[in-house]
C-alpha cells in the first residue's frame, strides 16, 4: 500500500512589539496568513491571500521601549484599555490555524524566523488553552532558506541582499498583517529558485591540490615514473624520495673521486 505523501502547510507570521523578548516586554499585535502548502517537491500558493488573522493585544508589562513604539506606531495607552486578551487571542489563533491545516502540518514561516517564532510560540503556551499549533519547532526560516539557495552565508542574506525579482511588492509597513503578506510572497518567490546542484556543490566543498598531503592526514599513494616537480619541491613540507637522475649524477661524482 502506497504512503500517503506529508504536506507542510505554511503560515507567514509577523508581530510588532514593545520590547525585545517576551514576559519583560508585550506582544502588542500579530498577524498571520496563509502561504502555500509543500509536499517536498513542490510549493503551491494560494490564489489571494486573503485567508487572515490579525489580533491587537493588552499589553501584559509595564516595561516597554520608546524605539520599538515609534517603529509600529502602536499606542500602548490604547492597548492597555481595547486590546484583546492574550489567552483569548492566543486560543483563537490557534484553532484557526488548525483549521485551516485540515489535518496537514501546520508550519510557521518567517523572513527572518527567530523573532517572530520567539515571541508567538512563548505566547502560545503561556496563553493559549491548546498550546501551540505549530508544537515546538515546527518552523521554516526564509532567511536561511535563500542563502542555501543562493550559496550566500547567513551575513549576505538579509533583505536588502535579495534580488528585485525575488522581492515582494507588498509594502513593508511595520504593520503586522502587512509584513506577514508580504513574507508569504516573498514565500512563493523564493520557492522558484533552484535548489543548487550537487555536483556544483561537491565541487566547491573538494579541498584544492597541494603538496600531496590529503584532508585525513595521510600522504596519497606513490605514483611510479611521477618524480614531483621542483616548484612543488621547494615549499613542500613532506619528505620526498629524491628524482632518479640526481640519484646517478651523484653516484658518478663519488666513483670519480675514489679514483
Amino acid at each position: 500500500m502506497a504512503r500517503r505523501r506529508l504536506v507542510d502547510v505554511y503560515f507567514s507570521a509577523d508581530v510588532e512589539t514593545d520590547g525585545p523578548i517576551p514576559g519583560p516586554y508585550s506582544m502588542l499585535s500579530f498577524g498571520l496568513v496563509l502561504a502555500g502548502t509543500y509536499d517536498g517537491l513542490r510549493f503551491v500558493r494560494p490564489e489571494h491571500y486573503d485567508e487572515t488573522f490579525y489580533r491587537e493585544l493588552r499589553p501584559i508589562a509595564d516595561e516597554f521601549e520608546e524605539e520599538a513604539l515609534r517603529v509600529n506606531g502602536l499606542d500602548r495607552d490604547r492597548l492597555a484599555r481595547e486590546g484583546t486578551e492574550p489567552n483569548v487571542a492566543m486560543t483563537a489563533a490557534a484553532a484557526w490555524v488548525r483549521q485551516l491545516a485540515a489535518g496537514a502540518r501546520p508550519v510557521l514561516v518567517a523572513y527572518p524566523l527567530s523573532f517572530d517564532w520567539t515571541w508567538l510560540y512563548w505566547y502560545f503556551v503561556r496563553f493559549g488553552e491548546t498550546g501551540s499549533p505549530f508544537n515546538h519547532s515546527s518552523c521554516f526560516d526564509l532567511k536561511t532558506a535563500f542563502a542555501v539557495k543562493s550559496r550566500k552565508p547567513i551575513a549576505g542574506a538579509g533583505r536588502h541582499q535579495v534580488p528585485e525579482a525575488l522581492r515582494s511588492s507588498h509594502p513593508h509597513s511595520h504593520h503586522a498583517l502587512d509584513d506577514a503578506i508580504e513574507q508569504a510572497i516573498a514565500a512563493s518567490l523564493l520557492s522558484q529558485i533552484p535548489p543548487p546542484r550537487a555536483s556544483a556543490a561537491r565541487a566547491a566543498a573538494r579541498p584544492p591540490p597541494h603538496c600531496g598531503v590529503q584532508t585525513n592526514g595521510m600522504p596519497p599513494p606513490a605514483r611510479p615514473h611521477s618524480p614531483p616537480p621542483a616548484a612543488t619541491a621547494r615549499v613542500c613540507h613532506h619528505r620526498h624520495s629524491p628524482a632518479p637522475q640526481r640519484r646517478v649524477t651523484l653516484t658518478a661524482r663519488l666513483v670519480r673521486s675514489q679514483r
